[in-house]
């Protein structure tokens, strides 16, 4: 169920791509049935709190009427951030299974290891090669993109001498 699941988040995730946002999908799940899935949008939208988890939450709240998404499994193609964690913990989803871990911005000693009324089950590394291979790629165009774009703005500099 976990590697199926994290499959329907990475073809969110990819979808991320095409609006140049970093490629992350979410899915939320109870009694085995997808509530909610979403990409990244932070782009897209001009929204920073567009995360994949984020909107997700905020649709499957909607389509059941409350906040609290106590039986809920979300799925995420990459470790949550900060912002995301507080929403997963704060909608009291019960479990977190994520793909790549986040070394910069992963916070998933949060779900367990905190003060909060709300605990949850975390488990990460599903999927964890083609969620990392996704990010890798995504960040390397986007490295290639500004190379190209700096060398493009300093010839435009030097022919303008």
């Amino acid at each position: 169920m976990d590697e199926e699941m994290m499959a329907i988040a990475i073809n969110e995730a990819k979808k991320s791509i095409k609006s140049e946002d970093v490629p992350v999908g979410a899915v939320v799940v109870m009694n085995n049935q997808i509530i909610a899935k979403a990409y990244n949008q932070k782009e897209k939208t001009n929204n920073v709190t567009a995360h994949a988890e984020i909107l997700a939450i905020n649709k499957a709240g909607k389509k059941l009427g409350r906040y609290r998404l106590d039986d809920a499994v979300i799925y995420i193609t990459k470790e949550p951030c900060l912002m995301c964690m507080g929403a997963i913990l704060s909608a009291r989803i019960s479990r977190i299974v994520y793909g790549a871990k986040d070394l910069r911005y992963g916070t998933s000693e949060l779900a367990t290891n905190n003060k909060f009324n709300h605990k949850c089950e975390i488990l990460g590394g599903i999927k964890n090669q083609e969620c990392e291979a996704l990010l890798s790629e995504f960040f390397r165009g986007l490295r290639r993109k500004n190379e190209s774009s700096r060398k493009t703005k300093n010839q435009f500099q030097r022919d303008k001498k």
